[in-house]
């Protein structure tokens, strides 16, 4: 089975979050996006400890296209350092969505 990466993302909304699943996505830099609202993040950034309302947003992708993903995503956030993790999906799963997820993430 072809390996797959589910791009944990998050954004300042879920208007923010859709705007770049819109891009991502209409770029068939990943099949699909999930958005998730009202996460609740306490971070640190430039020396202070930060409190804020944010939403999760999960892009689901090939490795191959994991760099152009993520600029893709850092050319539309709002954030100067906006959070883009790579998360391997290990063997297994439904096969045909896979073969789905592949298939719309090919760039002609």
């Amino acid at each position: 089975m072809t390996e797959i990466v589910l791009l944990y993302c998050t954004a300042a909304s879920v208007v923010e979050a859709e705007a770049i699943a819109e891009a991502v996505v209409g770029q068939r830099l990943a099949a699909c996006a999930n958005i998730i609202p009202g996460m609740r993040s306490l971070y640190w950034w430039q020396g202070k400890l930060e409190k804020g309302e944010e939403a999760v947003l999960i892009l689901k992708t090939r490795p191959d296209l994991v760099e152009a993903a993520t600029a893709a995503v850092k050319a539309v956030h709002s954030y100067s350092v906006p959070c883009v993790l790579p998360l391997s999906v290990g063997p297994g799963g439904n096969a045909d969505y896979i073969a789905w997820l592949l298939g719309e993430t090919t760039r002609s």
